[in-house]
């Protein structure tokens, strides 16, 4: 999702093959943190659908805050299709941001990482990969998709365009953590997450009919969250814009 800016020292060189191989593995670390952490809660906590949630929500808050400190300095953390298209067209003004040949090898290393991490989870837990079978959709969940993503727009390019991208890891964790409690969606807010989840019929797991839904919301609230971030941080040419520049346009 981001690095932290260092102003005084240049961005390192990060090869092309190297970025994409940190969005597939982060992407499916995440993922294998959502479905696993779910169905962990699931066997822990059989009769208590609250503390399920709980249990799963801060793994997930911890290991995304994890996984993007780690990944940050080489491919930008971005783990999530909607991000990497925010990094593009937020970034264009100011001459930054994810360039666009690179935004389709991203988003297609994120959801294959996504798929294998839902794999890998089934794996570990002795459980069958099956398309999952979880109705998820209502007028209500999709409002709470297209506030979740939008939220997660404005909160990480809020703080990379005011110089704060050293705390994006741990507010985007945190974000994430109370947005599975505040959005009736359980916030998946992110495309790669979503594909990744149909393929793991456990407590994370999400159909794809629902999926698609959640998609579609994902998508209105990526745009909201870019209209919002361009009006209330706005920047101009040659300042700088945001660090997931910095490490995953680095050439």
């Amino acid at each position: 999702m981001s690095t932290g800016r260092a102003e005084s020292r240049p961005t390192p060189f990060v090869p092309p093959a190297r970025r994409l191989v940190a969005e597939f593995v982060g992407t499916g670390l995440l993922v294998t943190v959502v479905v696993g952490s779910g169905i962990a809660a699931s066997k822990l906590s059989p009769d208590d659908t609250g503390l399920q949630l709980l249990e799963n929500s801060f793994a997930t808050a911890l290991g995304l805050a994890v996984l993007i400190a780690m990944f940050a300095p080489l491919s930008g953390a971005h783990f999530n299709p909607v991000v990497s298209a925010a990094d593009h067209v937020l970034g264009r003004r100011a001459g930054r941001g994810l360039a666009p040949n690179d935004l389709g090898p991203y988003v297609l290393a994120q959801v294959t990482g996504g798929i294998g991490g839902a794999v890998l989870a089934n794996i570990m837990f002795g459980v069958e990969t099956s398309i999952a079978t979880t109705n998820r959709v209502s007028g209500g969940t999709l409002v709470a998709e297209v506030v979740a993503t939008a939220g997660l727009i404005i909160v990480i390019f809020s703080l990379v365009r005011t110089d704060r991208g050293a705390i994006v890891a741990p507010v985007v964790g945190a974000y994430i953590g109370a947005a599975y409690w505040f959005t009736s969606s359980t916030s998946f807010a992110n495309p790669a997450v979503t594909v990744g989840r149909i393929f793991s019929d456990t407590f994370a797991g999400i159909s794809p009919t629902s999926a698609a839904a959640f998609l579609g919301a994902q998508v209105v609230g990526a745009a909201i969250g870019i209209a919002a971030t361009a009006l209330l941080f706005p920047v101009t040419v040659g300042e700088p814009s945001d660090e997931l520049a910095d490490a995953s346009t680095a050439r």
